[in-house]
């Protein structure tokens, strides 16, 4: 039996144990109180195996079994991703949010460097490593569905190039602790400049990139942007607004090319028509096993989400079942 943790185990340790607490205590004195044969016990029971199951789900148990393909690949992959809310223009495939654009990519990115490691900084006002360098691309796709532009309100301008001393600190880093593999940079927006300054400059980061890309996303025609608020309130919020039109956001080819030259990496204006075009890795993929297969794992943390859908259905039945006999008394107390 293996375990890949979603958090750390201490965490996750301090999460369940309060809980897990309340329930032995609910139960220890739901069977002090129950002398009839009630239910109680037995909910609390189930309560208490539903924390359980819970915590061993997160846990993701699994077994070793089966054989599969698996190549390393000895490269530090780098992802720079525009978060602020032109990410969101509606000009990629038709009207859709350029956002979706650039999770495809990193996913076919993803798809075509397996074993690397990759972290992921995002920069709109200010810039932000999300994910440091890790070979869970689990974790990387799962931050980028939950990842939201900047709030609309708190925009006051952002530079292209503001992410430039971070992207540097986390190269030389990975340089410095991994001198024999090899550094990617993928850069991900639509080169627009809205601070009042001029873009800072990626050459520092130069001398530790060996491949990568810029990819511009954006029509020349350009995308409204839709107000982004942080909350989760119903409603469409509408568009931003210039001098009482939608703001569109335009893609600025020549700043983009600007960063991929600071770089020394290729710029490709992106579409939905248009299949990425990755570079091959500068280092060179390995097999993990001699013969090239390695034991596969075989995650069971589905079983105990079974469990846990089991016990949620019997909470269910049993509080519907409370509602129909809390209506029954109403309509008996009403009728006499």
């Amino acid at each position: 039996m293996i375990f890949q943790p979603v958090l750390n185990v201490f965490l996750l340790v301090l999460l369940f144990a309060p809980v897990a607490g309340l329930a032995v205590w609910m139960l220890v004195r739901s069977v002090r109180r129950t002398a009839d044969g009630a239910s109680g016990p037995v909910m609390w029971s189930l309560r208490l195996v539903m924390v359980l199951a819970c915590f061993a789900m997160l846990l993701r148990p699994g077994i070793p079994g089966g054989a599969v393909q698996t190549l390393a690949t000895d490269t530090d992959v780098v992802i720079v991703l525009d978060t602020t809310a032109s990410i969101v223009a509606e000009d990629w495939d038709g009207d859709r949010p350029r956002l979706e654009g650039a999770r495809a990519d990193v996913q076919a990115i993803v798809d075509e460097y397996p074993g690397a490691r990759f972290a992921l900084i995002t920069f709109d006002a200010a810039a932000e490593q999300r994910l440091p360098l890790t070979t869970d691309t689990t974790a990387l796709m799962s931050s980028l569905e939950i990842l939201r532009p900047e709030v609309t309100a708190q925009s006051r301008g952002s530079s292209i190039g503001i992410a430039n001393a971070m992207l540097q600190e986390t190269l030389a880093a990975a340089a410095q602790s991994a001198p024999d593999r090899s550094r990617m940079v993928f850069y991900l927006g639509d080169g627009e400049q809205t601070a009042a300054s001029d873009p800072e400059s990626f050459s520092g980061s130069a001398q530790f990139v060996d491949g990568g890309a810029v990819l511009g996303y954006g029509t020349d025609d350009g995308g409204p942007m839709r107000i982004t608020s942080g909350s989760f309130e119903a409603g469409d919020p509408g568009y931003i607004e210039y001098q009482g039109a939608p703001a569109m956001s335009v893609r600025d080819d020549a700043n983009l090319q600007t960063i991929g030259d600071e770089l020394g990496v290729p710029l490709q204006i992106r579409d939905a028509v248009t299949p990425i075009d990755l570079p091959a890795a500068p280092a060179t993929t390995t097999n993990y096993a001699e013969p090239g297969e390695v034991g596969n794992v075989i995650e069971l943390y589905w079983v105990f989400a079974m469990i846990m859908v089991l016990l949620l259905g019997v909470e269910l039945a049993r509080a519907a079942m409370l509602a129909a006999q809390l209506r029954g008394l109403a309509l008996r107390g009403g009728g006499s």
